[in-house]
């Protein structure tokens, strides 16, 4: 089954569902918006899945024609081109636009493996801060290992869904993507090439970043 997934209707094509591991109990309601300061369940689902907002422009680029496909998967991802490439067998069956790691937080260059896969991954670093009463977000680039919570407020963690681990600290999972290199260093993808990368690899499978 082929599909492209642009703002468009092509979008409705595929349902919507929903770094380091989690250590404490995530105080969100289920279908939480993280990103939002009145949420609601399902408020992105049309584009970004639960947590994050549609991309911020068009995506042309990310397609899927890689079920029913056999070999063995491998992963490119072009930095310079905010794209990353799915191939069975050595034939190309997917692409996804992305937003890989930011001036300070590069994605690295090299060649690695999946070596963990988790569904509903959270970071423990990374999140916002929220009041806890009105629910208003505080600050929404929070580093909790330099980042003091403040009185009155609550750290969420970032939510990373389908996340895919291939270096330390470093994969690829669900998430927003602005129209440029943004992240800090992982490779946010729009949900549903990010379900569809997660449902055709496995621990092992090859990633060259280059």
């Amino acid at each position: 089954m082929k599909f492209s997934i642009t703002l468009s209707a092509r979008s409705a094509l595929v349902p919507m569902l929903g770094m380091a591991v989690v250590s404490c109990i995530d105080p969100r309601p289920p279908g939480y918006d993280y990103l939002a300061d009145v949420g609601g369940p399902g408020r992105h689902q049309a584009t970004g899945g639960p947590h994050h907002p549609p991309p911020a422009i068009p995506d042309d680029v990310s397609y899927w024609d890689g079920d029913g496909v056999s070999g063995a998967p491998l992963i490119r991802i072009n930095r310079s081109q905010q794209k990353a490439s799915f191939y069975k067998g050595g034939v190309l069956v997917g692409v996804s636009r992305i937003s890989s790691g930011n001036e300070d937080h590069g994605t690295p260059k090299g060649n690695y493996r999946i070596i963990e896969k988790d569904q509903d991954h959270q970071s423990t670093i990374y999140g916002v801060f929220k009041d806890q009463v009105t629910g208003q977000t505080i600050n929404d680039n929070v580093d909790i290992r330099v980042d003091k919570i403040p009185p009155g407020a609550v750290f969420y963690n970032a939510p990373m869904p389908n996340f895919m681990r291939f270096a330390s600290g470093i994969g690829m999972h669900t998430g927003y993507l602005p129209g440029y290199a943004a992240s800090h260093g992982c490779v946010r993808m729009p949900h549903q090439m990010a379900e569809k990368f997660f449902e055709n690899v496995k621990v092992g499978t090859p990633v060259i970043v280059e």
